[in-house]
């Protein structure tokens, strides 16, 4: 009975500490609505503004701290975002011959800009925002590339929804 006391001081301490715990930081947006414009592209990689312009959107609706509006007009923020580097490294070689790849690191880079409509004021300009994923060719290289940029495009989003949308 005696050890229990102490126990139980211990157990109300440790509740009462937690009792104010939150997730996350307090700090909040200076945003609430958001307009994402299309893509930009200057790489030789056309069919991408289409599909990251469709990952970015997707990216921000499945967050609640933001609201997706169809013109800069309506948002508080507006952000552009151009695709400026499409690469590929090799990073395997096929053991039959050493001088086809068997595995490409597929390299899909950006720069971001957001501004805030309501102020005038730019919030980051020219931020780069970069991901890296790997490709196996067994299957052609070119079949490779083309599933493979979708994935880029998710991974791509949700790294530049972080950039815009984490507040530290």
């Amino acid at each position: 009975m005696i050890f229990r006391l102490p126990a139980l001081g211990l157990l109300v301490l440790g509740l009462a500490g937690c009792a104010h715990y939150q997730l996350g930081t307090e700090a909040k947006l200076g945003f609430t609505t958001l307009y994402v414009e299309p893509v930009a592209n200057k790489t030789l990689l056309p069919q991408a503004r289409a599909i990251v312009t469709t990952q970015l959107r997707e990216a921000f609706s499945h967050d609640a701290r933001v609201t997706l509006v169809n013109s800069a007009a309506e948002a508080d923020a507006t952000l552009s975002v151009t695709i400026t580097d499409y690469h590929r490294d090799m990073t395997a070689v096929r053991e039959d011959d050493t001088g086809l790849a068997r595995k490409f690191a597929l390299t899909l880079g950006t720069t971001c800009t957001l501004r805030d409509n309501r102020h005038g004021q730019v919030l980051f300009a020219k931020r780069s925002v970069t991901v890296t994923r790997d490709a196996f060719t067994d299957s052609g290289q070119l079949q490779a590339e083309y599933q493979m940029l979708p994935l880029l495009a998710e991974a791509l989003a949700q790294k530049i929804a972080h950039t815009v949308l984490d507040v530290w």
